[in-house]
C-alpha cells in the first residue's frame, strides 16, 4: 500500500478515487507514566513515556486506516493527514485519514 502526504504519487496515475480510508484509536494514559511523567516536569525536557504513547497510537492508527483502505480495494492512499483529540481527561483520540485511491 503506497501511502502519501501528497495529492498525487509521482510516476503513478490515478484511476480512481474510491473513499476516505480511515482509521484510529483512543489511548489513555496510566498512573505510572503519569507520576513519571510529574517528576520530569519539574526538571523539564521531553516527556519520553507519552511521546512513545503517541507514537504507538500513531502507528496503530495508520494500520487501521491501510485495512480500512484495502477493504475498500485501493492501491494507495493520498492526502494522508492526522488529527487529535481529547475524548475525556487523560484519554485521546488519534485519527489518521487520506483518500483510497485505485493506481493505474
Amino acid at each position: 500500500m503506497l501511502i502519501t502526504s501528497t495529492d498525487f504519487i509521482p510516476g503513478k496515475e490515478i484511476i480512481e478515487v474510491i473513499d476516505i480510508a480511515r482509521g484510529s484509536t483512543v489511548r489513555a494514559r496510566n498512573i505510572g507514566r503519569d507520576i513519571t511523567a510529574v517528576f520530569k516536569s519539574i526538571a523539564g525536557g521531553e516527556i519520553t513515556e507519552y511521546t512513545r504513547l503517541m507514537a504507538d497510537a500513531r502507528e496503530q492508527s495508520i494500520d487501521r486506516m491501510i485495512a480500512d483502505a484495502e477493504r475498500l480495494g485501493a492501491d494507495a492512499i493520498i492526502n494522508v493527514r492526522f488529527s487529535t483529540a481529547m475524548v475525556m481527561q487523560s484519554t485521546s483520540e488519534i485519527l489518521a485519514y487520506g483518500t483510497a485511491v485505485r493506481l493505474k
